[in-house]
């Protein structure tokens, strides 16, 4: 049975979470606050973190961050009542693997949890990588064996999903893959749960890869279809 730990200081909302959660078939257990999140989370090793953003004595940010001290893989989808776009982006810049806004739909967040709960079961999609060379275009190096990637011979801190979604990409060979492809292979979501889960990633993979991030010469956008990959020199 997959365990799943709920982090929610909404009593109502995290029992019928819980409710529904254990109809699924999932063994399911509550925390109230942060701390208390934290101690269960390093105990009873969850298969899946749902976590509220807004919680008492510690909140969502601070919780993610003391838990990548200690676990750098558990699958952690994110709780949020804002609207702002930045605290999705803080969130999936920190490790989180998704995040569901409220108020959502039961359905929409059981589909998210099955994908998440289903990719961490097949174990991560490019481990079969890990004896493979590097890979290297223009100022780029993407070491598959230790997850690891150099620009310009400097370290580049990747999120896990940022590490898949480009490698999802150099795999295409240049070819246009479209969001719900990605979707479908970096996160495990079903074609009918689209969000701009992907975007944000794109978006952070420039950040950290493009010489400017504004005016993207490595992941180009294909308007209204998705993204590709151009490893071609730019001198």
């Amino acid at each position: 049975m997959k365990r799943i730990l709920i982090v929610e200081d909404n009593k109502d909302l995290a029992f019928g979470l819980q409710s529904n959660l254990e109809i699924e078939g999932y063994g399911v257990r509550c925390a109230t606050n942060g701390p208390e999140g934290l101690k269960l989370a390093r105990s009873w090793r969850p298969d899946l973190l749902i976590l509220d953003l807004m919680l008492p004595q510690m909140d969502g940010f601070a919780v993610l961050k003391n838990l990548r001290s200690f676990d750098a893989d558990m699958p952690v989808l994110f709780l949020t009542a804002r609207g702002e776009e930045v605290d999705k982006v803080r969130g999936l810049r920190m490790g989180a693997d998704d995040y569901v806004t409220k108020p959502f739909g039961l359905m929409e967040l059981l589909a998210r949890v099955e994908a998440i709960i289903r990719r961490n079961r097949r174990g991560r999609s490019y481990d079969h990588l890990t004896d493979h060379a590097p890979i290297q275009f223009r100022d780029i190096k993407i070491c598959q064996k230790t997850r690891t990637v150099f620009k310009s011979g400097n370290s580049v801190d990747l999120a896990p999903k940022e590490f898949e979604l480009l490698v999802e990409l150099v795999n295409r060979q240049g070819a246009v893959v479209s969001r719900i492809d990605l979707m479908k292979s970096v996160w495990g979501h079903s074609s009918t749960v689209v969000s701009r889960t992907v975007d944000t990633h794109i978006g952070e993979l420039r950040r950290k890869l493009e010489d400017d991030s504004a005016n993207p010469s490595i992941i180009i956008t294909v308007r209204k279809v998705g993204y590709r990959l151009d490893s071609r020199s730019n001198e």
